[in-house]
C-alpha cells in the first residue's frame, strides 16, 4: 500500500488554509445522521467529542475510567505551547514550527508541524473562554515561562497542574453536549477491537469493566484518543491504565504502526526507590527554568553522598559540575529533553550520580531562591515542591532534588495522514496514540498542544471530507456478521488466559518485559542488545501464553484479566519496537544508538539513508511485519546537526 500522507502542495503558511477549503463538507442538517465513537476522554478525546457534537454529530465516547476527568491528562505539570509571542522576545509560528521540527532531530513532517504551530495560538484563546485559569502577569496578561529546546518564553501554564486545568475546560465542553444529549459518555469500559467491514472501521467491540460483558458499538467513523504506550517499559510516569491495546488491536486490523521505537525518556523524574515501585512520579520540566543541574565533580565526593557521609549542601561550589551549562552554554539546563536525559546517564555512568542507587542527578533551586525570594518560586512551584516532599522526604527549598530520566511519552503510534486518518479508512488516531507531530523527540509543553488541535482545530474540519463520501445511510448494524465474529474473539482470547492457570502473576511478566526494554531499548540501544532482546521478548511471551496466571472469572469485574490482554499486547508491541530500533541504523532524537555518534556523544543522523517514517504493517502472528516508508521532504529547513553550544 502506498502511504499518501495528503500533505497539500503550495506555501507552507498556505497548506493548512489551503486545504481546509479543499475539503468535502457535510451540511449541517446531514450531521446529526452520522454516529461517530471516540475512545478516550484525555484531552485529544474530551476535546473531539465536545467539537463534532457541537457541530451535530452523534458521539460515543468511551472511557475505562469512572469519569473524563481521570483521563491521563490531567498528570501534565508545566505548559501548553503557544506562539503568541507575549514576551515580544522573537516568537512567531514560523519559530515554534522550526523549533519543533529542530527538538524532533528532523524526522517530523513540516507541513503537520506548521500547522500545529498555526494553530497553537487559536488554543489558548478557545481555553481562556472556557475559563483556564492560566498565571497572569501584574498587569493581567497571562503570563510565559521558557522550557527545553527554545530560546524564548512561549509556554502558557497554570501553576504545576496545566493538565489538570486544561481537562477540565474540555471536560465542560464535553459535560455540556452529554446534557444536550449529543455525547453519549460510556464509562467503565475499554475497547477490545476495531471492526473493519469492506476495508472500512464500522465499530468497535468493548468490555464492561464493572460486569464483563462484551459488547458491540456500530458508528460511521471511529477516533481513537487513547494515549501512548510507554507502560511497556513497566516503570514510567503514565498512569498505570495506560495501555496499548486500542491501538495494537487496529495495527492487527490493518492499521500501520509508525516509528515504535521513537520514545521520549524524561530528564526530570523522581528517581527509582526499590523494586516494590510500579510506577514513577514526573517533576515538571518547567522546574529547569530555575533549578540548575549539577553533580560533584569528583567520585570521591559522589560515593560519600551515597553513602551517607556527607551531604548536597556540603559539596563547595568548585567541587561542582554543572554539566548542561558546561555543555551547552547556549541552552544551558534548557536542553531539549533526549539531550538532558542522555547527560544525565553519561554523569551516573561515570560514578559521579548522587542517590545510593548511583542513578541521581541534582537539581538545585538554591540560586533562585536567593536571587527572587522563597515566595516566588513557591508562587511558581508551590505544589509541584509539596509533592516532591511527600514522596521523597526532604524539602526541596533547603535541599536539591534528585532526578533522573524515566519513560514519559511516546512519539511512535499509528500512522495518520494530513487528516488524521490512520491507513483503515474511517479509523482516526489523535493526540499520543498517532506517531505525532513531533519526529524523534517531543519538545516539552507539546503534548497538550498537540492533543488539543488534533481534537478542537483538525478532526472537525477533516472527518467530514469522509464523511461526506459514504452517506449517512452507510452504516453497519451491530447485528452484523463482522460484530459477532469479533465477540466472539474476545471471548475465546479471555477464556484462553483464563484457562493457563500457570504460576507466574501478570504483573511478573510485565516487569520482566520492562526490564528488558529499559535494558536494551532504552535511553541507549545497540545492534547487540537489541538482538538480544528480541530472542529474550519472544521466550517471555512464549512463556506467558504457557504459564501466566489470570485469577478469576470473565463474566465479572476481573481487573487481573484487564492487565493480562493489556500485557500480551504489550509483549508484541516490545518485540516490533526492537525491530524498528535495529532496523534505523542512526541516532536521531530519543533514539539513540551506540555505534552511531558524534565524537563529542550526540546524536549522529544518516540523513541519506533514514529521512522517513518507519510505518509497520501486520502481516500475522509470529510474522515478521512488512515496513513502509514515507519519505520526509524539508523545503524550508535546513538538515544540520543539532547543536544547543
Amino acid at each position: 500500500m502506498e502511504l499518501d500522507s495528503k500533505i497539500p502542495e503550495g506555501p507552507l503558511a498556505e497548506k493548512w488554509a489551503r486545504h481546509k477549503f479543499g475539503l468535502k463538507l457535510v451540511n449541517p442538517a446531514n450531521k446529526r445522521k452520522y454516529d461517530i465513537i471516540v475512545v478516550g476522554t484525555g484531552l485529544a478525546g474530551a476535546s473531539a467529542a465536545a467539537s463534532l457534537a457541537e457541530l451535530g454529530y452523534n458521539v460515543k465516547a468511551f472511557t475505562f475510567h469512572d469519569s473524563a476527568r481521570r483521563a491521563h491528562s490531567i498528570a501534565a505539570q508545566g505548559g501548553i505551547n503557544a506562539a503568541k509571542n507575549y514576551q515580544n522576545d522573537g516568537d512567531s509560528v514560523f519559530r515554534l514550527f522550526y523549533d519543533t521540527i529542530k527538538g524532533g532531530d528532523y524526522r517530523a513532517r513540516e507541513g503537520n508541524v506548521y500547522r500545529l504551530a498555526e494553530v497553537s495560538v487559536n488554543i489558548i484563546d478557545q481555553c481562556v473562554a472556557q475559563g483556564v485559569p492560566f498565571a497572569r502577569e501584574y498587569g493581567g496578561l497571562l503570563a510565559n515561562r521558557s522550557f527545553g529546546g527554545a530560546q524564548v518564553s512561549r509556554t502558557f501554564y497554570a501553576r504545576g497542574q496545566t493538565g489538570q486545568q486544561l481537562l477540565l475546560g474540555a471536560y465542560h465542553a464535553l459535560s455540556r453536549q452529554v446534557a444536550n444529549g449529543k455525547v453519549k459518555l460510556i464509562t467503565r469500559t475499554e475497547m477490545l477491537d476495531v471492526i473493519v467491514v469492506d476495508g472500512k472501521a464500522r465499530g468497535i467491540i468493548t468490555r464492561n469493566l464493572l460486569t464483563g460483558a462484551i459488547e458491540s458499538h456500530s458508528a460511521h467513523a471511529v477516533l481513537l484518543c487513547t494515549g501512548g504506550y510507554g507502560n511497556v517499559f513497566y516503570l514510567s510516569t503514565n498512569a498505570m491504565n495506560s495501555n496499548v491495546t486500542a491501538a495494537w488491536r487496529a495495527h492487527k486490523k490493518g492499521a500501520y504502526f509508525g516509528n515504535p521505537c521513537y520514545t521520549q525518556i524524561h530528564p526530570t523524574c523522581i528517581p527509582v526507590k526499590g523494586d516494590y515501585q510500579s510506577k514513577l512520579t514526573l517533576m515538571s520540566e518547567s522546574l529547569r527554568n530555575d533549578g540548575r543541574v549539577w553533580v560533584p565533580k569528583s567520585q570521591q565526593d559522589a560515593e560519600k553522598i551515597r553513602k551517607g557521609q556527607i551531604k548536597a549542601n556540603d559539596i563547595p561550589e568548585d567541587a561542582r559540575d554543572y554539566f548542561l551549562e558546561r555543555r551547552y552554554p547556549s541552552f544551558g539546563n534548557l536542553v531539549p529533553r533526549d539531550v538532558a536525559s542522555r547527560n544525565a546517564k553519561y554523569v551516573c555512568d561515570e560514578g559521579r550520580g548522587v542517590a545510593p542507587t548511583g542513578l541521581a542527578v541534582y537539581l538545585d533551586f538554591a540560586d533562585a531562591i536567593r536571587r527572587d525570594g522563597r515566595k516566588t518560586i513557591e508562587a511558581k512551584y508551590g505544589n509541584l515542591f509539596e509533592m516532591y516532599e511527600k514522596i521523597v522526604g526532604d524539602n526541596p527549598y533547603e535541599t536539591p532534588m534528585m532526578i533522573y530520566p524515566a519513560v514519559h511519552y511516546t512519539m511512535g503510534g499509528l500512522w495518520v495522514d494530513y487528516n488524521l486518518m490512520t491507513t483503515i479508512p474511517g479509523l482516526y488516531a489523535l493526540g499520543e496514540a498517532n506517531f505525532s507531530d513531533h519526529g524523534a523527540n517531543r519538545l516539552g509543553a507539546s503534548a497538550l498542544m498537540q492533543g488539543l488541535a488534533d481534537g478542537y482545530f483538525v478532526i472537525p474540519y477533516t472527518i467530514g471530507d469522509y464523511l461526506a463520501t459514504i452517506g449517512p445511510g452507510d452504516k453497519i448494524a451491530v447485528d452484523h456478521p463482522a460484530f459477532k465474529e469479533g465477540e466472539q474473539r474476545i471471548h475465546d482470547m479471555n477464556n484462553r488466559l483464563l484457562s493457563i492457570k500457570g504460576s507466574k502473576t501478570v504483573d511478573e511478566y510485565h516487569k520482566a518485559l520492562g526490564h528488558i526494554m529499559w535494558d536494551y531499548c532504552g535511553m541507549s540501544r545497540n545492534a547487540e542488545g537489541l538482538k538480544k532482546a528480541k530472542k529474550m521478548i519472544q521466550e517471555l511471551r512464549a512463556e506467558f501464553w504457557q504459564n501466566v496466571r489470570v485469577l478469576g472469572t470473565n463474566e465479572e469485574m476481573n481487573q487481573s484479566l484487564e492487565h493480562a490482554g493489556r500485557v500480551a499486547d504489550f509483549l508484541e508491541l516490545g518485540e516490533l519496537m526492537v525491530d524498528d530500533a535495529l532496523h534505523r541504523e542512526e541516532s536521531c532524537g530519543g533514539h539513540f544508538r551506540e555505534e552511531y555518534q558524534t565524537e563529542e556523544g550526540e546524536a549522529k543522523r544518516d540523513d541519506a539513508n533514514f529521512t522517513y517514517v518507519a510505518a509497520w504493517e501486520y502481516t500475522g502472528d509470529n510474522k515478521p511485519e512488512v515496513l513502509h516508508k514515507e519519505e520526509l521532504e524539508f523545503e524550508n529547513v535546513k538538515l544540520t546537526q543539532r547543536s544547543y553550544k
